[in-house]
Parts: structure tokens; C-alpha cells; sequence
């Protein structure tokens, strides 16, 4: 069924229409981050098992998210021909298989394999759901509705790696891995089934035919917010790479140091809310200088301090270090025109996820050449280059038309 959304007062169903579609946005949002971090917490058992190198390490994560970083696009494209929620769904599903099969890889090789199939479904959901959740709540109220999107996937960053956690306290990681696989497979059902197909915006449909032949257009100061989104997921994809390795140098367990992996998520989760309320309060600039400031002042505090001080500032540095992106994907709506706000998210989606893709290996092999500590301190500095950018950003701000 084709459902209308609009800024006007909702009918009671079209209200219902759009509650389902945040829903399925939030669920798939959650579902699909969580499968993409329960890899932070598979790394250290994977150097093990495979006898890896940092680089191989890394690469490992750069393969699921390569692949999902440079799909975004394709997948926007696929989605306006078979349809956003039937290609959601597939999506959903393949990330399950992808966990699926893993559990049940024989060697390298296959784990590759199953990432790579991961990747492919994982890149479906940023651009997908982000415009489910923005086409059902049209204009203000779609900041809101964004927002609360946003935070669901730290929800799910912080549930399926400690579902992992806790499943390998009583079994190996290969079964722990395949059950939690299945979820997906059940979820892609369901997204299939439940999710609302709404008909296509008139400005969109006016202007479909010359836009899927012309490059985007967007509005000043997109392609800078783009790159402090860049460094700060490269940076951060950087760091938590590491951050396992540290504290198990430190004396930690591989549990424990999937346990602190989760106190990150849980900090970062509280940070995506934190951070909306700051962005909102003191505006875009000045929450970027905050959050980034402390991320490199945090990230040198955990390289230096013992297990257990360490263990402690977890949850308070993930609220810094995921908290930048409350700022930076909450105001790409500012700097699109409404027509083109779907191809906006998936090149902003691209370009932030496919520096999260190619952090790992290569501050991987950094970290294999000059060693972890030197790896952080490097990472640490890269974070503070968002903030001249940031400081550039700031005319563009003020010149943006009102939403």
C-alpha cells in the first residue's frame, strides 16, 4: 500500500504510517549497527584463531565496511527501481547471513566471504532508512524523528555486542555468531512485510529523470561537513581497532576487553542524545569542538592510564567519541534541497563509512610498523584537524535557509 506523507496535520492512519516507519527505521538502524560493531569484539578472537597481523586485522573490518561504504550509492539507486523497503529487507537478511555463515567458515577464506556478503546487505540500511524515517516525518518534525533514528543504532551498537559477550562466556564464538545471524534473517521478513511504502515526493518524481543523470547538487558547506564526518569515523574506526589490543597489553582478558567495548557503546549511545541537546543548544560548531577536543584528549588518557582507571573513563570518552555525529548527520538535511536529501545521506553515508572502511588497515599497518602507542598518539592528532574545519563551516551556517 502507497501512503502520502506531509507537513500538513496527519490523518489518524497516516499517523500510524508514520510511527511503523520510524519504527522499522529505528529497528533496522539498531539491527544493522549492532551487527557491524559485534566484529570489534570477533578481532581479538580472530588474530588468534588465524595468527593475523594488525593490518590483517584491520582489513578484516575494512572488508564489511568497504563493501557497505561503497554501495550507499547503489543502493539508493536500486531502491527508487525495486523499492526502498523490498531492498531494506534483502539487506536486513543478508547481514544476518553474513553472521550465519560466518559461524560456520572453515577457514580465512570463507570469513571473508561471509563480510563481504555482510558488507553488500549492511550497505542498504544509512540511506534507506534514514530517508523512511525523513520522508515520514516531512519538515520540522523530521529532526526529531532523525534524531531519535540516530540514536537507535547505538542501541544496537550496545545490545548485539553484548549479546556476544555474554554468549561467549558459555559457548564458542562460531555457534554465538550463527545464532545471533539468525535475528536478521527473521528481521528482513518482517521489514519486508511491515514496512509502509509511501508514493514518491512530487518535487522528487518532477525531476527524477534529469537528477539520476546529473551530479547532486547541494548547498554551500556540504562537502566540509562531509569531511569532519570523515575524519571523525576514520578516527574513531581507528581507535576502537586498537583499543581491544591496549587493554589486553594492559592485562585484560578477551571478555573483559569485549566488555569494555560495550561500556564505549553504552557511553555512545548516552552521547548521540547528549550531544543532539548541545548541537541544538550551542549550534553545530561549537558541539564539534567540544566532542572533538575530548576525543583526542581521551584517546592519549586510555593509551596512559592503568586497566582499571581506564575501564572506568569508557563510558564517558564514548560519549565524546560518538557524539560529533549527532552534529554532523543531523545537519545534512541543512545543506541539501529537499529533492535531493536521499542522494545527500548516501554520499554522506559513503564518504563517512568508507573512511571508517579504510582506517583499520591502514592505521592497522601503522600500528604493525610504528607500534599501538604510536598508532593512538598519530590517531589523536588526525582528530584535531576537524577543528578549523569546523571553524569553516560556520559562515555556511548562518546562510542556510530555514528548514
Amino acid at each position: 500500500m502507497a501512503v502520502s506523507a506531509s507537513t500538513e496535520p496527519q490523518s489518524a492512519s497516516s499517523q500510524k504510517e508514520a510511527r511503523r516507519a520510524l519504527a522499522i527505521g529505528c529497528g533496522a538502524h539498531a539491527l544493522h549497527d549492532g551487527y557491524t560493531d559485534l566484529i570489534w569484539v570477533a578481532l581479538p578472537i580472530w588474530q588468534a584463531e588465524f595468527a593475523l597481523s594488525y593490518g590483517a586485522v584491520g582489513f578484516l573490518r575494512t572488508v564489511f565496511s568497504g563493501t557497505m561504504a561503497a554501495l550507499q550509492i547503489p543502493s539508493a539507486l536500486v531502491a527508487e527501481r525495486l523499492g526502498g523497503a523490498t531492498v531494506l529487507a534483502i539487506g536486513t537478511a543478508l547481514c544476518g547471513l553474513c553472521y550465519a555463515l560466518a559461524g560456520l567458515s572453515a577457514g580465512f577464506a570463507l570469513l571473508l566471504a561471509a563480510l563481504l556478503l555482510g558488507g553488500l546487505g549492511a550497505s542498504t540500511q544509512h540511506p534507506l532508512a534514514s530517508a523512511l524515517v525523513a520522508r515520514a516525518y516531512a519538515g520540522p518534525r523530521s529532526i526529531t524523528a532523525l534524531g531519535t533514528y540516530n540514536f537507535a543504532g547505538d542501541i544496537g551498537k550496545v545490545a548485539l555486542p553484548a549479546a556476544a559477550t555474554a554468549l561467549l562466556l558459555i559457548m564458542p564464538w562460531r555457534p554465538a555468531y550463527g545464532l545471533l545471524g539468525l535475528i536478521g534473517l527473521g528481521a528482513g521478513v518482517a521489514i519486508f512485510a511491515l514496512a509502509p511504502r509511501f508514493v514518491p515526493e512530487p518535487a522528487a518524481a518532477e525531476q527524477q529523470a534529469a537528477a539520476s543523470g546529473s551530479r547532486a547538487r547541494f548547498l554551500p558547506g556540504y562537502f566540509v561537513l562531509l569531511a569532519v564526518g570523515a575524519i571523525d569515523s576514520a578516527t574513531r574506526a581507528g581507535f576502537l581497532v586498537f583499543l581491544p589490543f591496549l587493554l589486553i597489553a594492559k592485562g585484560a582478558s578477551v571478555t573483559t576487553a569485549g566488555f569494555a567495548l560495550t561500556l564505549v557503546f553504552v557511553g555512545g549511545a548516552a552521547g548521540k542524545l547528549s550531544c543532539a541537546w548541545i548541537t541544538a543548544r550551542f549550534g553545530v560548531v561549537a558541539t564539534i569542538a567540544i566532542t572533538e577536543g575530548l576525543t583526542a584528549a581521551g584517546m592519549i588518557a586510555v593509551l596512559l592510564l592503568p586497566l582499571d582507571a581506564a575501564l572506568l573513563l569508557l563510558p564517558v570518552f564514548g560519549i565524546v567519541l560518538n557524539g560529533t555525529s549527532s552534529a554532523t548527520y543531523g545537519s545534512v538535511p541543512d545543506f541539501a534541497a529537499p529533492a535531493e536529501r536521499n542522494r545527500a545521506f548516501s554520499w554522506f553515508y559513503t564518504g563517512t563509512l568508507g573512511a571508517g572502511a579504510l582506517a583499520p588497515t591502514v592505521l592497522g599497518l601503522v600500528g604493525d610498523i610504528l607500534g599501538v602507542t604510536t598508532g593512538v598518539v598519530l590517531i589523536a592528532m588526525l582528530v584535531l584537524v576537524t577543528l578549523p574545519l569546523a571553524w569553516l563551516l560556520q559562515p555556511h551556517l548562518r546562510k542556510q535557509p530555514a528548514a
